[in-house]
Formats: structure tokens, sequence, C-alpha cells
């Protein structure tokens, strides 16, 4: 008979044994625990028929459970004992199931004579020799237990199934029937040999190991119960009121926290719960509740799990309201040994914020996509009925307008025109006659038919030419006519000639002639379609509107980016003859190479360099790194070093020293050098700027001094600081400029009411002082007899204004002489008074104006600028400057090149960039030459705008004047003279010219905006001649324009304008080209020379003068890199 068994269900002997009753496979008298099986076990025997006494089911009265048989006798069992016994000496035996296991051996053989003698002895024992046995097609159920004891001594397997089935009651079998499920198929039984497969010695593996786990934990916690007492009572002697176990706690374990409650201030309380954190109360906080412990005394204890991430546990007691036990106000904490220090958990947070801020980055920019399109879809529907609207209004007017020619309509006009058949429908191919003869095409010697549908809707759709036809009653001519598809109509008159060509019309005395088809389809499906068509039409049209909008939004921002880029690269690359970083962009996080050459600094000669560091402003929570000595570099004079960028890095900081412990220091005279990092977890914080000022472009503009407030104002904004604004309320303000204007406040100051207004220009918060003594009502912004006595009590009313409405600025910004006072009425009367925070920054605009007041302004300033470095260079002699070098920089303008764009101006003819500048300049000469009159000739232009004033070097724009006309080109001037006597002398010049060269010169003597656009994009040439300028904006404006400046060498035009034959390497340093054309001195011999090469350029190279303007139009001059400049140096005067 072949056995089988099947595992059906994992089977677990604690869930089908509940009593410790010990069961048998065979009749071995060691008994054996039972356990599960979780294996199958194929067994055989040989049976002699012969012994086989019958076979039937058994009878219900048999103490066998249903399923079950009883074995079969085969021989006394002493016979058996004895063989199995001599066997065993002879070496015979089958090694037992433990010897297997112990061996690692797959298989366990019982063998035949003890599986014979064991059967003998329990059919005698059961006495049941006349049961029955069931027949081979039967199933019965068996249950097999096998353990395996580590270092042991015992493997078992095999309980008798007879037995248990007699020690089993029936509900149990059951039981194990149902949990164990084995199935055995009873075949022919070979008694000797059964095959346990490997799965049994697993499982008896896994025990032996749950059992020596078991044993582990019992002894850990007889250790945690004897460690526990001990401690209890030790703390308790000594009037600890707190311990753990265990003692010295680790990163990722669980740890007991006892707390005796009778030595708190909880003693009183039934309820004790523990609120705690990690790492000073930065990590994974907790509340637990404790519960009473078998200790002696009043100990309670709960478990907290410490996190791999503690290097200390800060924790207190309370009882879940208002009683709290923490150590005398200091709190409780613990030490976190082998783990995390301070620093590293630092890191650790960053590393985990810098994840947290990509993946917010991430979803952010996914909510923005999701709100973008639901936003688009939302106008998209918004627009399609606002389509369909204008479709049903367009078709209604067209209905009309072709009602009234259906009305006019005609199958045929007697005697003039006719059609044939006269029964026809759309795409048919008709002929139409006309009588030559009726009207005034009589005498011509072609006649053409001009012709459309449907009141002309889609225009000439009709052209053909008749001929004359055979008919005898007139002079009748015809044409063959394709009617269109949904004509309802058709529109014609008849000419001499084709489209273009003909003279004479006959078009029925300017009505057209109209004929109606008289099979065409049904108005109101034409209607329908109608409608349908215009709706797509408009849809086609806007969208096609909507996709050169959003292209135009793309292009505006790529632009602004790759400017932006360029701009930090060019601020970083400004000082590599000094310092510099590989890679040049920092990246927080990362390891980045410092190059210094002291050749060029106060270093220079110095036998060693030390690098001092650190990060944030010298805010960095790891402060200074230690000094560095910077080791040679391959290249040169420069030396070098590595610094490890943190991630909560925004900005990196640095200065050199000679000595280790300090000595001579280069730190950038004052500032500091300084490096944006990118990408780090931690954002500079934004600084609040307030700039007081008399003029703001374009609301209260007289010069340069309000294209510097709003510019840089606007592009410190974007760097994301806070910037205001405070104006004088003129009476003359241009507030179809400003936005949002409304009234916002009246405050006092020295018995007078001010008001306050507020609004927004350009983007900026500005608020308009107006005190009510009429100081700004004058109609005018400078030139009433006390401007002094005006400004001054503006600059004191505005830091009333601060102080009053708890205003509290990182940095009050005052400029030139107007509003200079700021600077010595804040340190005098409101420095102590609540405005302790601010700084004041000065900045000089044209020292020719003011010089008392601007020299009181350095003595009290912080920090003081002016308008290019050259320009600084040059006035650092002066008397009022000299005393205060120490702070005073030289800081270049900038132009917005959102006012200041060819792309997107209005006064210019055609819109341009770098990449068409050709074509654009083109467009603006031709048109700049048809509104002043002059020829329209390719001829090099040369352009002035300025103030006729002795400063912007008027002799020398009256030589080019001349000069330019003698190369055979033509000049445009614009601008006015203060001075009347200059002003006349240019009102002579220019009567003169007209006389002289009245096609090739034109000289505008007032401010016209729109004829500037005009001017800087139709000239080749923008000369600027000054004898001194701090900054000039002309030149820069010019350049963005695609027109080559021509300048003197002086201020701010030498710090922008490099020559194309000898100021490469000076542009280079800059990280520059080349862009235009200077010359030396104030005498005519200079600016003619300039002037010389500049038009031999245009004559003699088109080529390369074309790819100049393209150079000079991509270089960036706008506010963003003096912005950073300026920042460098708020942060300075702060430090």
């Amino acid at each position: 008979m072949e056995v089988g068994l099947h595992l059906q269900r994992p089977v677990s002997c604690r869930a089908i044994f509940h009593s410790r009753s010990c069961y048998k496979f065979s009749s071995r008298r060691n008994e054996y625990p039972a356990c599960g099986v979780s294996s199958r076990i194929t067994a055989s025997a040989d049976f002699s028929r012969g012994k086989l006494k019958r076979m039937s089911t058994p009878s219900s009265k048999s103490p066998l459970q249903k399923g079950f048989v009883q074995r079969i006798p085969v021989a006394p069992s002493t016979q058996k004992k004895d063989q199995k016994n001599n066997g065993k000496k002879d070496g015979q035996s089958t090694p037992t199931l433990s010897e297997n296991a112990g061996k690692g051996k797959p298989l366990v053989e019982i063998s035949q004579e003890e599986e014979e003698e064991e059967e003998e002895e329990e059919f005698d024992k059961t006495g049941n020799e006349n049961d029955d046995i069931p027949t081979s097609g039967k199933r019965l159920t068996v249950v097999k237990s096998s353990q395996v004891v580590e270092s042991g001594s015992i493997g078992r397997v095999g309980e008798d199934l007879a037995v248990l089935q007699k020690s089993t009651p029936k509900s149990n079998m059951e039981s194990v029937r149902d949990n164990v499920g084995l199935e055995v198929k009873v075949g022919h039984i070979k008694s000797d040999d059964y095959i346990i497969k490997d799965q049994s010695i697993e499982n008896g593996k896994k025990m032996a190991e749950e059992a020596a786990l078991k044993l582990k934990l019992e002894m850990e916690a007889n250790l945690y119960k004897q460690e526990t007492e001990r401690l209890s009572e030790l703390n308790f002697s000594k009037g600890n009121k707190m311990f753990v176990y265990p003692q010295v706690v680790k990163p990722d374990q669980d740890i007991e926290v006892f707390l005796n409650r009778s030595l708190s201030t909880l003693n009183n309380e039934p309820d004790v719960l523990i609120m705690g954190a990690f790492n000073d109360w930065r990590w994974e906080s907790f509340t637990v509740r404790l519960k009473n412990t078998h200790l002696k005394g009043d100990w309670w204890s709960c478990r907290i799990h410490v996190p791999r991430e503690a290097y200390k546990m800060d924790f207190v007691f309370f009882n879940g309201k208002n009683v709290y036990e923490n150590n005398d106000k200091k709190d409780f904490c613990i030490p976190v040994e082998g783990g995390m220090d301070v620093f590293a958990f630092e890191d650790f947070l960053l590393e985990e914020k810098h994840r947290e801020q990509v993946k917010f980055a991430k979803e952010q920019a996914e909510r923005e996509r999701k709100e973008e399109e639901r936003r688009r879809m939302e106008a998209e529907k918004v627009a399609s009925e606002a389509d369909k609207a204008h479709a049903r209004a367009e078709t209604e007017r067209r209905r009309e307008m072709l009602q009234q020619i259906l009305e006019k309509a005609a199958m045929s006009i007697d005697k003039v025109w006719y059609i044939e058949p006269s029964r026809f429908k759309g795409n048919d191919l008709v002929r139409l006659y006309y009588n030559k003869s009726s009207g005034p095409l009589s005498q011509a010697k072609e006649l053409w038919i001009h012709g459309g549908h449907n009141n002309w809707k889609d225009g000439l759709s009709i052209v053909e030419r008749l001929v004359s036809s055979e008919r005898m009653d007139g002079d009748w001519w015809y044409a063959d006519v394709a009617v269109a598809d949904r004509a309802l109509v058709l529109d014609f008159v008849f000419a001499d000639g084709p489209p273009q060509s003909a003279a004479v019309y006959d078009n029925n005395y300017s009505q057209d002639f109209h004929a109606v088809v008289p099979m065409s389809i049904p108005e109101g499906l034409y209607w329908a379609e109608e409608e349908h068509q215009i709706y797509r039409k408009l849809q086609k049209e806007r969208r096609l509107r909507e996709e050169a909008l959003r292209a135009e939004a793309k292009r505006i921002a790529d632009m602004k980016a790759q400017t932006k880029e360029k701009t930090l690269k060019r601020f970083l690359l400004s000082q590599k003859h000094i310092v510099y970083t590989e890679p040049l962009d920092v990246q927080a996080g990362d390891t980045v190479t410092v190059f210094y050459n002291p050749s060029n600094t106060v270093l220079n000669g110095k036998s060693e360099v030390w690098f001092r560091c650190s990060f944030n402003r010298w805010t960095h929570r790891k402060g200074p790194l230690p000094p560095q000595k910077m080791l040679p570099a391959e290249n040169g004079s420069h030396v070098k070093t590595t610094v490890k960028v943190p991630l909560d890095a925004y900005m990196m900081d640095f200065v050199f020293s000679e000595k280790e412990d300090g000595g001579t220091f280069d730190n950038k005279n004052g500032t500091d050098y300084h490096i944006p990092v990118f990408g780090g977890v931690s954002k500079e914080p934004p600084m609040h700027i307030v700039h007081i000022a008399v003029e703001m472009a374009p609301v209260a503009k007289v010069g340069g001094l309000g294209d510097v407030v709003t510019g840089l104002s606007r592009a410190v904004q974007e760097l994301n600081h806070n910037v205001d604004i405070i104006l004088p309320k003129y009476d003359c303000l241009k507030y179809i400029n400003v936005k949002d204007f409304h009234y916002q406040r009246s405050y006092f100051w020295d018995g007078t009411e001010i008001k306050v207004w507020f609004g927004k220009v350009e983007g900026l918060s500005v608020h308009f002082l107006e005190p009510q003594n009429g100081f700004f009502s004058a109609g005018c912004i400078y030139g009433c007899r006390n401007d002094g006595e005006r400004f001054s009590f503006f600059c004191h009313a505005a830091l009333e204004y601060l102080l009053q409405t708890g205003s509290h600025p990182d940095i009050i910004h005052c400029h030139d002489w107007s509003s200079a006072p700021v600077a010595w009425l804040f340190k005098d009367h409101y420095m102590h008074y609540g405005l302790s925070k601010a700084r004041i920054v000065f900045t000089i605009h044209n020292l020719e104006f003011g010089a008392n007041n601007i020299g009181k302004a350095m003595v009290y300033a912080d920090k003081a600028t002016t308008v290019s470095h050259t320009y600084s260079k040059e006035i650092a002699g002066n008397s009022v400057i000299a005393p205060h070098i120490h702070k005073f920089h030289g800081i270049l303008n900038g132009i917005d090149p959102e006012i200041w764009d060819p792309y997107n101006d209005n006064f210019i003819p055609i819109s341009y960039t770098s990449e068409n500048v050709v074509e654009g300049k083109r467009a603006a000469k031709e048109a700049l030459q048809q509104k002043l009159g002059l020829k329209r000739s390719d001829l090099p232009l040369v352009g002035v705008i300025s103030r006729l004033t002795l400063q912007k070097g008027i002799h020398l724009i009256k030589h080019a004047i001349w000069r330019t006309l003698d190369r055979n080109g033509q000049v445009v001037l614009l601008g006015s003279a203060p001075d009347p006597l200059i002003q006349n002398d240019f009102v002579n010049l220019a009567n003169q010219l007209h006389s002289s060269h009245g096609d090739c010169a034109r000289l505008c003597l007032t401010y016209d905006e729109p004829l500037s656009h005009l001017m800087y994009a139709g000239a080749d040439f923008i000369l600027v001649p000054s004898v001194f300028e701090p900054c000039g904006l002309t030149q820069l404006t010019a350049m963005r324009y695609g027109s080559i400046p021509v300048v003197r060498k002086t201020g701010g035009l030498y710090d922008t304008v490099f020559d194309v034959e000898h100021d490469k390497g000076r542009a280079e340093s800059q990280g520059l080209e080349p862009n235009g054309f200077n010359f030396d001195g104030a005498d005519t011999g200079g600016v003619e020379h300039a002037l010389n090469r500049a038009i031999n350029a245009w004559y003699d190279g088109r080529e390369w003068f074309n790819s100049l303007c393209k150079r000079v139009m991509e270089q960036d001059w706008s506010w963003k890199r003096p912005a950073l400049d300026y920042m460098e140096l708020y942060h300075a005067a702060r430090k």
C-alpha cells in the first residue's frame, strides 16, 4: 500500500493539541511532544495478503474515529524485539531521525522489523484484531510530529496512529483532521520504509531556534528584573526621581524610563505621562502614559524608542493637564551614545530639508501646471462662448445684408443679362449672357465678368472673358461661370478688362448685378453652416493670438533668465584677476577650490597667504572655519585651497591674511569677498531698503537721478528684498503712471499736517508726502528760490514718517544734495529714538551741484557711492570726498531693459532683436529720415541725444556735426539748453544747417520721448563727447538698440565703452568684448579721429559693422549687476 500525505494549510500544534498528551505513531516506548506537519511523507510496506483477515469499514462502535484504521498484527513483540536488539548489536540498524538530523541528511528510514514489531505490539495492546480494515480505496488522516532540540538529545518522529485514535476524543480528532488536513491513501504498504522529506528537518531546526530564543528571552527577562530592582533601590536610596534602563542609551533601541512618583511633584496624581523629544526638543516628539511597576516603591515606567538620529533625549513628566515634574524647570535630559553628534544631526536635518524642498518644488510645479491648465481651460471656455456670441452677431449682420441683396436679385434683366439654364444650383456650370449694347461697355473691345457670391462674401471669385454670341437680337456676349457650392445669390459686374486692368465698368449704376440661385441650399442650413464657419475662424485667429502672446512671454522669460545667468557670470568673473572658484557656480554641499592672486592685492610679496572663510554673511551656525594655509597653484602667481560648502549656505564669505593669527588683511576694502551659493536649503533673509529721493522715473523725472531710483529699486526687489520709496507729492506728478493711488493717512511734524498717499510705480511701493504748507505745489520739481528749504523739510518729514509708522528699515538710501540732509538728521535726531536698526547709504549723482550738502552727508553716511568706478577716482581728491575715501565706492548705473526694449517699443516701425538687428535698424532709419524730412538714402547716421550744457561738450558736438556732413553722413540732434544763450546759439546753427544741408541734418531743440526712441533705433552711431560724465545712460541705451557709441574717455563712459581697436584686454577683464569708439582729450582732434574711424568702419566693412551692432545688443547693461554690487554695499554698511 502506498501512503501519500498532502499538506492543505499551515499547521500549528498549539492550535491543535490543547493538553500535554503524548501521541504515538509507532510502539516505541519514548513519548514525544506533538508538533505541526509542514512536509509530505511517503511510506511503503510489504504486507502478506495471507495475514489480512478481512477488510471492511469499521463499525460505528469502534473506538477509532471515522477515517482512521487499526494496525494489523504481524509477529510477537518479544521475538521482534530480540531481532531488533540483535540487529543493533551487528550494526545493521537504520539510523534514528535525530542522527540523520544531526548529520543533515534529507531522509530518515525506519526498519521493517521495527515497524512490524510495533504494529504487533499495538495490535495486542488494543485487542481489536477483529476490527475491519478499510479497503485500499479509502482515505485516512494521519498526524505526524517531529522536533529537533538544539545541543541535544532527541530527534523524534512518529506517533502511532492507533494510539492517537484511542487517546484522542472524537471532538479533538475532528479538530486534528480539520487543522492538519493530511490525506493518506491506503494501498500496498511496505512495513520497513518511511521516507521523510527535507522540510521536516527544517521545521525541526526552526523549532529548535524558537526554543533557544525563548530561553534567551527568559534569561533577559530575569536579568531585566534583577537590574531594574537593583537600580530602583539604588536610585531611591540616593533620592533620584528617575532612571532609565539600560543605563547606557544608544540610538535605534527601546529604553524604559522609570519615575518614582512619590519623590516627584506628581506624588498625588493618578495619571503620570511623559512628554519629550530628542536633540534639544527638535526631533520626534512623543507623549506616553506611564504604568505602575512591580518594583518596590512608587515606581512608574514606560517604554520609549530612541531614533537613530538622536544624540540626546529631553523630557518632562506631567499629569496630562497642568501639573509638571520638569527637574526644577531644567527639564530632564539623557545623552545618547554612539550615534550622531550635534553637527552631524544639523547636517542630517539639512539633508532632510533639502529632500523636502526638492519634493515640494516638484509638487508645487505640478500644482502650478495643473492650476495653469485649469485656468487655461476656464479661459478657453469663456473665450469660446465669446467667439460663439460674436459668430452669432456676425451671422445676423450678414443675414440682414444678404437679405437686402436677395430682395434686389433677379433671374434676369430684360435686354441686359440672363442665365442658361434658368434652373441651376451650387457647383453647376452655367452660361451667363450680357448685352454689350445695353450699357457703358458698348464700345469696349473686350468684355469681362468680375463676380462673386452671397454679397461678395469671399471676394472676387469669378473672373471670365466673355465671347460673342450668335444671337441676332442684340450684341450678346457670354461666359461660362461655375456657381459656388453654397451660393444663394451671384454678384457680378462687367468690365472692359480683367481686374487691375479694367477702366470702364457696367455695375448697374453702382448697385452691382445680383442673380438668384433658384435651387440653392435651404437658407436655414446655409446660415447654420455660416455661423459655424465664422466661429471656427474666430477660434483660429484667437488661438493664434494667444500662442503669439505665450511665445512672447516665453521669449521674455528666457531672455531674463539668460541675462541673469550672464550677469552673474560676469559678476563672478569681474574679480577673476584677484579671486575665483572652480566650479564658478558654487553649489551647496559641494567642495570648491578657491584661487587667489595676491600679486594684485595688499598681500603682494607675502611669504604666506591664509584663507579665512565662513558662510551666510559670517552668520553660519558653525561659525568661521579654521584658517587654512593656501598652497601654490599651477597657474602662475595664484594660490589655492579647498572648502566644503554646507547644505545651508547661501553665501560664501572670505578674506585673506598674511599669517595664521592675522597680520595684514585683504578684505576688499572693508566689504570682504562674497560669492553666492546656489541650491542650498536656506535662503538669504530679505533686507528692507527705503529710498528717500526727490526724483523718480517716470512720475517725477528731471535727470538720471530719477532713473537710478526706479531702476535700482526694481532690480533689488527682484532679488527678493523689500523696497519702499518716499517721494514728495508734487502737483506736477504724472499720475497716469501711478497705479492704485489712494490716500493713506495723515501725521503732523513741526506744526504742519502731512498727508500720505500711496501708490505703485513700476511695481514699486511709493509713499507720497504732501505737506499742507504748499512746499510742493509750485508746479515744478526744481527751480524754486527756496529749494533747499523745501527739500530739507521733506527729508525731516520722511524720517518722521518712518518713526511714527513704526518702520524699521535696514537701509535708508538718500541721493544727491536734495536728500543729503537725511544723513545727518537721522544720526542727530532719529538714530537714538526708534530707528536704531537702520544704516545710511548716500549716493552722489553729480558733485557739481550742492557740494556743501554732499560734504556734510559724507561725514554722517555709513557708506557712500557714486555712479561709476572711474568717476569715483576722478573726484576722490575732492575736499568733501578725500577724508572719507575709506567708505566711498563707485558702482556703475544701469538701464531698465523693459523700458528700453526694441522688441517691445511702440515708437519704432518694427520690433527687432539682435537676430534681426540689421532689418530693424534699416526700417527705423527710413522712418526717422521720413519723419524729419531727410534724404531717404543709405548713409551713416550720427545721433546726439543730450542736454546742451558745457558739461556735455557742446563745442565737440558742433565739430562732430560738420565732420559728419563732410563725410557724406547725416546728423540728427535732440536736446535743449537750460542756458538761453546756448539755446539761441543752437537755434542759429539749426537754421544754418537747414539752409545748407537740409536733407542731411536736423536739430530738434526740445525733448521728445518718442523721437528719442526712434533715434536710438535708427542711428548708426550715438555721440556722447562729455567733458565729464559721472555715469551716462545715453551710451547704454544706444547699445540696447544696436547703435554704436562714440564717446570721450571719462567717468562712466570709460567704464562702459571699450574701443574696438585698443581696448580688447580691458573689455576681457570685465567679461566683455569691445563695443564702440572712444577718444582722449577735450579738443576737436580727438572726437574727429574717433568719428572718422567709426564712419570708415561703416563704409568699408558693413558685414563687420553689422556684427558689431549685434554684439552690443547682446551685452547686459541692465541694473542686475549693479544691484548685486549695491547689496554687497548694504551688507557692508550693516556689518
